[in-house]
C-alpha cells in the first residue's frame, strides 16, 4: 500500500472519529443547562463552562449537575482539542427514591470522552449503607500531575412525602 494511500486512510479514521464528536455513555445523555464564556477567541467558538443535568440511569429520584470546561478556539471547534480534566459535581434527591436494579460499588453511571484518544471524564455511584447515603464521584480517567481531578457529592436519601425512603444498602450487588 502507497504512503499516500494509508495516510489518507488514517486521516478518514480520525475525521471520522472528529465527526462523532463526544461519546457519552448512560440510559439518556445529559441536558444542556447553560454555558458561560470565560475567554474570548477572535474569528473561533470561545473557551466555555458548560453544566448539563442527568438523572442517574438505576436510581429514580436522583439528579446529578455537573460543569466541565469546553475549549474553544479552532482545535475546540474541529473537536480535536484535549480538554481540562477540571469537572464539578453536585448530586440531589429531586423526588423520591426508587432503585430499578442492584449496583455494585464504584459502578459507572456516566461517562464522557474529553479527548480524541485516551481521557475520559467519568461518573460512578456507591453506597455509603451505614448512613444511608448515595456517593458520586467525577473523576478524569488519565492522570494530572501523578493524581487525578476529582469531584464527590452525596445524597442522603431522605423522606419524600409520607414515603419512606429505601436502604442503599438493600441493593448492594454482592
Amino acid at each position: 500500500m502507497s504512503f499516500f494511500r494509508k495516510t489518507g486512510l488514517f486521516a478518514l479514521a480520525v475525521a471520522s472519529l472528529v465527526a462523532a464528536g463526544p461519546v457519552a455513555q448512560a440510559a439518556d445523555d445529559p441536558e444542556l443547562i447553560f454555558k458561560k464564556s470565560t475567554v474570548w477567541k477572535f474569528m473561533a467558538p470561545d473557551h466555555k463552562l458548560a453544566t448539563y443535568a442527568i438523572d442517574d440511569p438505576v436510581v429514580d429520584g436522583v439528579s446529578c449537575h455537573f460543569t466541565v470546561p469546553e475549549k474553544g478556539g479552532i482545535s475546540g471547534w474541529l473537536g480535536v482539542a484535549e480538554e481540562v480534566s477540571d469537572v464539578s459535581l453536585a448530586c440531589r434527591q429531586v423526588g423520591p427514591v426508587s432503585f430499578k436494579e442492584k449496583f455494585e460499588q464504584g459502578e459507572e453511571m456516566y461517562q464522557e470522552r474529553r479527548s480524541l484518544f485516551f481521557k475520559k471524564m467519568r461518573i460512578v455511584r456507591g453506597c455509603d449503607a451505614k448512613r444511608n447515603v448515595l456517593v458520586y464521584l467525577s473523576y478524569s480517567d488519565k492522570l494530572i500531575e501523578g493524581s487525578p481531578k476529582n469531584s464527590t457529592s452525596t445524597v442522603p436519601l431522605m423522606p419524600w412525602g409520607d414515603q419512606v425512603p429505601p436502604k442503599c444498602g438493600d441493593f448492594l450487588d454482592d
